[in-house]
């Protein structure tokens, strides 16, 4: 790939998604590498949110239930994420966090399995993961198993103990893309069911839940969908596997919330699906987040994802070899979600000086420089001078300061 500055140019001259940018609020200067962890805010979204704030709510009051489709959003804007990742209209609602999302999903995948007593993941799966299978595994006293294997090996553990295999289809740290046709077709052959976790491919490359046959899937809507800070998650459920009866059995998956009845019916389809109160204002600015994406062809930005990736690494061999990065990326394109990631054992510190120098990437423990490649708002002109400001953070030792070792409570 060229490197000098008119190549450089030429490329982001003839990005058919150039024009995206503009759409979303980025500071001249600012080099925002952590779209993988919170994405940048569409320019819609203010104005968005003042009218839900000032005429839905301020004036509609409660009649916007209805006449502003408060009631309805969870559907809407779930068919609309349907859209992004290979599933049908019904088979997405949008409600809740991922690690709601991730329970339900479990839950409903083991009451399709009664005679199994086995979830299966990763070792090096995302925490919040793990985390709610542990806490099925407390919740059933034991009969269920949280059971985690070594990433290599993970399918060979597939056998008739298990229930269901939750993993995530683009990894949290090394940026691994799953085969998804392939892993579902091996675990479904053992009799297990599969929950796919999307959070970091929904929105930055191609999803085909229903080709693949997917049972499960869940997903965050702040990072690559653009959704804000805490914005609500989204949960898949195969049709056929709607019949399962939610554990999270609250009002709004009931059959007919408003009847007030006293006890559970489910709604039919996906709708059983949901539990609390939509979170009205999270979901509007979720909504302009996905309206934008679909305006976005998602080829498009997968083999930009991969030109910003490849040009990435290239310039870090050119310009940062000498100073101990590891790559803990997938060598091959093909299997590299819309990140890069390095080891360096001064990751923390560096990742703290590249902020003060307007690059934004992310740290993950213990020792991982994380850098996320968002198509629609960045230019391969942000990837050439985010590698010279890494460069010179490192010839100038300008992360070895006090202050920048002292660990934040997020990183």
């Amino acid at each position: 790939m060229t490197f000098d500055p008119a190549g450089i140019a030429a490329l982001d001259a003839r990005d058919p998604l150039r024009g995206f940018r503009d759409e979303f609020q980025l500071r001249e200067g600012l080099i925002y590498l952590d779209g993988n962890s919170l994405g940048a805010r569409p320019r819609a979204t203010a104005a968005r949110i003042a009218a839900a704030v000032t005429e839905e709510w301020g004036e509609g009051l409660i009649k916007s239930w209805l006449d502003a489709g408060w009631s309805t959003a969870p559907l809407r804007i779930g068919d609309k994420i349907a859209s992004l990742i290979g599933a049908r209209p019904g088979e997405v609602i949008a409600a809740d966090s991922t690690s709601v999302n991730i329970f339900k999903a479990l839950a409903a995948a083991i009451s399709l399995r009664p005679d199994r007593t086995v979830i299966l993941s990763e070792s090096t799966n995302f925490p919040t993961d793990v985390y709610m299978m542990q806490g099925i595994e407390a919740f059933s006293g034991g009969r269920i198993k949280a059971v985690r294997a070594d990433p290599e090996a993970v399918l060979d553990r597939l056998d008739a103990d298990v229930a269901v295999l939750l993993l995530t289809q683009v990894h949290y740290k090394s940026g691994l893309v799953r085969d998804m046709a392939e892993v579902t077709r091996r675990a479904q052959q053992a009799g297990a069911l599969v929950v796919w976790d999307l959070s970091h491919s929904a929105g930055a490359m191609e999803v085909d839940l229903n080709g693949a046959r997917a049972d499960f899937a869940v997903g965050c809507g702040y990072k690559y969908l653009n959704g804000g800070p805490g914005a609500p998650a989204f949960l898949f459920v195969a049709e056929r596997n709607q019949a399962a009866m939610p554990v999270l059995s609250g009002w709004f998956g009931h059959a007919s919330p408003f009847a007030f009845e006293e006890d559970y019916r489910p709604a039919g389809g996906i709708s059983r699906f949901q539990c609390g109160t939509p979170p009205v204002l999270g979901l509007a600015a979720l909504e302009c987040g996905i309206d934008l994406l679909l305006r976005a062809d998602i080829r498009e930005m997968r083999e930009k994802s991969l030109r910003l990736s490849q040009l990435f690494i290239e310039r870090m061999e050119l310009r940062c070899a000498e100073f101990g990065f590891e790559p803990v990326f997938p060598a091959d394109p093909k299997l590299r979600g819309s990140q890069v990631a390095y080891a360096h054992p001064h990751g923390y510190e560096i990742v703290q000086a590249l902020k003060e120098r307007d690059v934004i990437g992310d740290f993950r423990a213990p020792d991982i420089l994380r850098f996320g490649l968002a198509p629609l708002y960045l230019r391969h002109a942000d990837i050439v001078d985010a590698v010279e400001r890494l460069h010179e953070v490192c010839l100038s030792r300008a992360w070895d300061k006090p202050e920048y070792r002292l660990r934040a409570a997020v990183t």
